[in-house]
């Protein structure tokens, strides 16, 4: 039987059990019809939302464990529609729902058959920000598929900037659903993380060392002198390019360059007002991370063709590395939440590839405002090809963040939890 930590997800009712396996059933016929009308995107989804159905069953060895069949038919009815309509249902925010509903269940999952451990909000926030995950991988394999073996999952016949914004009302849909669902996870399911039985675990996390290797951090390691200095010098760059846009009335250049240099002083306001020192060489890597960005705005991006990648992979590093610093400092902090180092990769790759759909989305909302305005975008789209360049570099960033974050990151996390401690 499941644990009472399950008690709001998982229904071991007979009742609950007949209308869940009903709908699983459903599920997998509609998927075998998929997989024989060719409609491989549909055939992997449901296929993927019935192993995920499935898995407390096969875990538990008990077929009275399943989700709500409320949330199967979340799931259920896009597939329908799908079966029915066909294809162009692919766009409709049913679809994102379903994926929310699948979100939902994973997340719980995660908690009962991990060593992961989770309070009500963190599952919540994991719920809304896995959902904007998937939405932002579904179109990258999409459009992998599309340049490697010459479908039109994406494009489907239409212009680059027409595909563009197809994608960006299927983000809009997925934040939607997210919040839906987190909503929805909230009130429904509110007696999840309270207490119950508790997961046994080998190691207490505090006690687990997180791996360092030294042979690497040697390497890395620079002087602080020569790397401050080097910060200093970005900055004064950016002062610099501030006042050319003021002196040129380049409107652009001024609000990236006075975004990013006031980005550059967070370090020294986080030590002054928070106690929370950084160490140069993060301090360094925020400060080349805008100062990158305002370089390409400043006419890079036109001259070399792979500048918005870097910027991209850059940045993405960055998000990753903070996601990965709270997140552990939440963990050194209570324990209510446990995220062991070896699913923190998992993590930062859910968080970065959200904050790149929510990213996207913000950038589109810049440009098309900007263009109705009569205004020159600060922030600017180049077509279907150029938005997803940046989710694929954006999930670059996060493994560069991931692999790294262990050795570089630890001592910032360990001052973020005291802080929280001291608060």
């Amino acid at each position: 039987m499941a644990d009472a930590r399950l008690d709001g997800l998982f229904d071991d009712t007979q009742g609950n059990a007949v209308l869940a396996w009903a709908l699983t059933i459903a599920l997998v016929a509609l998927a075998i019809n998929h997989g024989f009308a060719d409609s491989y995107r549909w055939f992997a989804f449901t296929a993927f939302a019935v192993a995920i159905v499935l898995l407390p069953v096969v875990a538990f060895r008990d077929p009275l464990v399943m989700p709500p069949w409320e949330l199967l038919v979340l799931v259920l009815l896009p597939v329908v529609d799908a079966t029915v309509l066909g294809e162009s249902a692919l766009t409709s925010i049913a679809v994102y729902v379903a994926v929310a509903a699948v979100a939902l269940v994973v997340t719980v999952e995660i908690d009962r058959f991990t060593a992961v451990r989770m309070n009500h909000a963190f599952a919540v926030a994991l719920v809304v920000l896995t959902t904007l995950a998937v939405a932002g991988a579904w179109n990258v394999a999409q459009w992998l598929a599309d340049v490697t073996f010459g479908t039109e999952y994406i494009l489907n016949g239409r212009s680059q900037d027409a595909a563009n914004r197809a994608l960006m009302i299927d983000f809009g849909y997925a934040a939607v659903a997210g919040l839906f669902a987190g909503v929805l996870f909230g009130r429904y399911f509110g007696s999840y993380g309270d207490e119950g039985v508790e997961t046994p675990r080998d190691t207490s996390p505090d006690e687990e060392p997180d791996p360092v290797p030294t042979l690497i951090r040697d390497q890395l390691n620079v002087p602080d002198g020569i790397v401050v200095r080097l910060s200093r010098g970005m900055q004064a760059a950016l002062a610099l390019l501030l006042v050319y846009g003021v002196v040129s009335r380049d409107l652009t250049t001024v609000s990236n360059a006075a975004i990013a240099l006031a980005i550059t002083f967070l370090p020294a306001l986080l030590e002054r007002d928070a106690k929370l020192p950084l160490e140069p060489g993060l301090v360094f890597w925020l400060t080349a991370a805008v100062f990158l960005h305002v370089l390409g705005s400043a006419g890079m991006y036109a001259l070399v063709g792979q500048w918005d990648s870097m910027t991209h992979t850059v940045s993405a590093s960055i998000v990753a590395a903070g996601g990965y610093a709270v997140v552990r400092a939440i963990d050194l902090h209570t324990d209510e939440i446990y995220v062991p180092p070896a699913m923190l990769f998992a993590f930062i790759l859910v968080f970065v590839l959200a904050f790149g759909v929510v990213w996207e989305l913000m950038e589109f909302g810049i440009d098309w405002s900007a263009q109705r305005l009569g205004l020159e975008a600060v922030l600017a789209q180049h077509g279907l090809d150029d938005t997803i360049s940046d989710l694929v570099y954006d999930t670059v960033g996060a493994v560069v963040a991931a692999v790294w974050g262990s050795f570089y990151l630890t001592d910032l996390s360990e001052r973020i939890a005291g802080r929280l401690a001291a608060s």
